[in-house]
């Protein structure tokens, strides 16, 4: 009996034996392999951002050469025109008086795989450090901002102003000048195609490095609500934004 006791004992302190792989539901495999993808996309995600963090900080603390920075601007400028307009459609946007900080952000997201945009990757990788990611920064922030941007068709702009303003104003500023210490984008002169690309994606989840608060704000808006904030948003500094408000 104590022998059998003994035994038994030795049984339980062992544990249960582990289910071999095959005998396992396809459920149970399923599930596993998610916690490991889940796991690993997660881990890729801090990386991303101590990553981009890091060459923020170094960047930021770098004085920019501006001499330097327009040289390095050449790769840009195939897409984004010599002055930094971009294109009218929004394909490409302006770029011309953006600040520094948010041009050093959105390239070292982007180099970092925190914003994902496969077009512009290979040109943010041929910036070689941080001190020629300041000096392309600062060159793009020097740039005198076009006269002109592409526009949607003004039908709404009312509707527009009073959305931005109850929306967006906190943050991007009355007149779109966003703020430079907080890394917050300057929004005025900016192509309304472009900016209503990015609120959509902001809205779907389908911007990486979107502030959070922002993500929230947009997806309770309607696309109309969308279009026409956007179009005011676009027009700011100009007199038919003026005269919406």
């Amino acid at each position: 009996m104590r022998g059998y006791l003994s035994v038994d004992r030795e049984a339980a302190d062992a544990g249960p034996e582990k289910e071999p792989l095959a005998r396992r539901s396809p459920t149970s495999l399923l599930l596993s392999l998610g916690l490991l993808l889940l796991a690993g996309w997660q881990a890729a995600a801090e990386a991303a951002t101590d990553d981009a963090d890091a060459e923020i900080a170094a960047a930021m603390a770098l004085q920019a050469d501006v001499d330097r920075g327009r040289e390095a601007y050449l790769v840009c400028a195939v897409c984004h025109g010599v002055d930094g307009a971009g294109l009218d459609d929004g394909t490409f946007p302006q770029l011309a008086g953006q600040h520094a900080t948010v041009i050093v952000k959105q390239l070292a997201d982007i180099r970092s795989g925190r914003r994902e945009n496969p077009i512009m990757l290979p040109y943010a990788l041929q910036l070689i450090d941080a001190q020629q990611l300041a000096d392309v920064a600062g060159y793009i922030a020097s740039l005198p901002r076009p006269a002109r941007q592409g526009l949607g068709k003004g039908t709404d702009l009312a509707a527009g102003a009073d959305l931005y303003r109850r929306n967006c104003a906190g943050c991007h500023g009355a007149e779109g000048e966003g703020e430079a210490a907080r890394f917050i984008p300057l929004l005025a002169g900016q192509h309304y195609a472009y900016l209503l690309r990015q609120v959509r994606d902001i809205g779907a989840g389908r911007c990486g490095n979107a502030h959070p608060e922002m993500a929230v704000l947009v997806e309770r808006l309607h696309d109309a609500e969308l279009r026409a904030l956007v179009d005011f948003a676009a027009r700011l500094g100009t007199p038919s934004a003026r005269a919406a408000r």
